[in-house]
Formats: C-alpha cells, sequence, structure tokens
C-alpha cells in the first residue's frame, strides 16, 4: 500500500511546490509599491552576482571556444573549407555555448549561494526577525537578488561570447592552419546580429529562473543544517533542468 502511494504523494508535493513557488514570486511582484525602498540592495548583489563571477566565465567561455574549433576543424578536414570554423564557433557560442555554459556555471555558483544564504536564515529565525521588526522579507531579501540576476546574467553572457569567440579564434590562430582573416571571414559569413539578441534573451531568462529557484528553496528551508545541505543540492539540480528545458522552449519560440 506505501508503495502504491509512494508516486501519488510525489507528484502532490510537485505541484505543491510549483504553487508555492508561484505564491511566493507573486507576492514579490505584488509588492512593487515598495520596491524603491529596497532597490538599492541590489547593487551589493550584482557584485556577489557578476562581478565575482566574471573569473570562471572568462575561464570557461575561453576553453568552450577552443574546443569547439579543435572539434569543427577535426570534422571539417580535407572536405570543408577552414574559414568554415569562423563561422560554426561564432554561431556556437552566441546561440548556445555562452548563454548555456554562462547558466550551468552560475547555477553551481550564485544558485547554491543564494540557497544557502536564505536557507541558513530560515532555520536560524533571521527571516522571522525580520518579520518582527515589520521588513517584508520577500521584497527585501528575494527582489534585490532577482533584480541582479536579470541585470547581471546579459553582462555575463557577453563577456562569455566575447571570450568564447576569442578563444575560438586563438586555437584556429595559433594550432591550425586556419589565419585570423579566415577565421573572421567565416564568423562575418553567418553570423546575424539576432543570433546575439537571443542569446540575450536567453540570459535573462536564465537569470530569473536560477535566481527565483534559489531564493524559493531558500525561503522555504527546514530541518537545520540538513535541511539547508537539501535546499543547496535541489536548488542546483532544480536550476540546471530548468535551464535546459527553457533552452529548448526559447529555441522554439524564437527561432
Amino acid at each position: 500500500m506505501q508503495l502504491l502511494f509512494s508516486p501519488i504523494i510525489a507528484i502532490i508535493s510537485f505541484f505543491e511546490g510549483i504553487g508555492r513557488y508561484v505564491l511566493l514570486m507573486t507576492s514579490m511582484f505584488r509588492s512593487f509599491n515598495r520596491w524603491h525602498k529596497y532597490i538599492s540592495y541590489s547593487i551589493d548583489q550584482m557584485i556577489i552576482i557578476g562581478v565575482k563571477s566574471i573569473p570562471i566565465i572568462i575561464l570557461t567561455a575561453f576553453f568552450s571556444g577552443m574546443v569547439t574549433s579543435v572539434q569543427s576543424s577535426y570534422q571539417f578536414s580535407s572536405w570543408i573549407p577552414d574559414w568554415y570554423v569562423g563561422s560554426v564557433v561564432g554561431e556556437s557560442v552566441l546561440l548556445e555555448l555562452g548563454p548555456m555554459i554562462t547558466g550551468l556555471v552560475l547555477t553551481g555558483r550564485v544558485g547554491a549561494t543564494i540557497a544557502a544564504e536564505l536557507g541558513t536564515m530560515r532555520v536560524t529565525e533571521q527571516i522571522d526577525a525580520l518579520e518582527s521588526l515589520s521588513f517584508d522579507p520577500v521584497v527585501f531579501l528575494i527582489f534585490p537578488r532577482i533584480v541582479a540576476g536579470i541585470v547581471m546574467f546579459p553582462i555575463l553572457v557577453i563577456v562569455a561570447d566575447f571570450f568564447g569567440i576569442f578563444g575560438g579564434w586563438f586555437t584556429a590562430s595559433y594550432t591550425m592552419d586556419v589565419t585570423s582573416f579566415e577565421f573572421f571571414k567565416g564568423f562575418r559569413t553567418w553570423f546575424h546580429p539576432w543570433d546575439a539578441w537571443f542569446g540575450l534573451i536567453k540570459a535573462v531568462s536564465f537569470g530569473f529562473a536560477i535566481t527565483s529557484i534559489a531564493c524559493y528553496y531558500g525561503y522555504f528551508t527546514k530541518g537545520g543544517a540538513e535541511g539547508v545541505g537539501k535546499a543547496t543540492t535541489l536548488t542546483v539540480v532544480i536550476s540546471c533542468v530548468t535551464i535546459v528545458f527553457l533552452d529548448y522552449v526559447l529555441a522554439v519560440m524564437f527561432l
């Protein structure tokens, strides 16, 4: 009997979680008349989410571009002109690698950090203390983090795009028989401005998804230190799945 009801309980818990998430986001958006009081707190979160993430974004994007360049050259060898490498690297980085690599990396760095911070505040009753002092914890804690994510993720994607393309050019120029002229000839041939804009649309969507999911799991943490660990793990897992799902949905909608 217990085995029979376990899937049903899991399904009910899943939809309950979606309901709590929607209510939490609705509560944040309904309090727009108090946003101006807490918007300044977003600056600190922008530094944490954006500025401090630049080194890891540069590193991962640079090597992603290098790998794409090497694999493109390998697959095109002897039957496709070398300048096609630039087109593949450019399109791959702008459309997919830049936004996706940024989103997945920041899921581990930013999402886990937010969930752990809010989860610790919840289990140590700091959020309850804010409520007793007439602070709205949703606007005070969640709103600045989501705003910072929406603002900084596109900037980080631009950084990732630049260094991804730079990494592809560097590898093609110094380790293959592809000149800089040929590489950028291929890049210009297949480049469309909409590709860059589409990457930024992904960045905004990923920024909102990662920060809001992290805030949700952190805000509703229970069970002490063990609960904080579970909330952090769930944040990373659910955010990764959500990013992949959003990537597909946005591609179907806009491409």
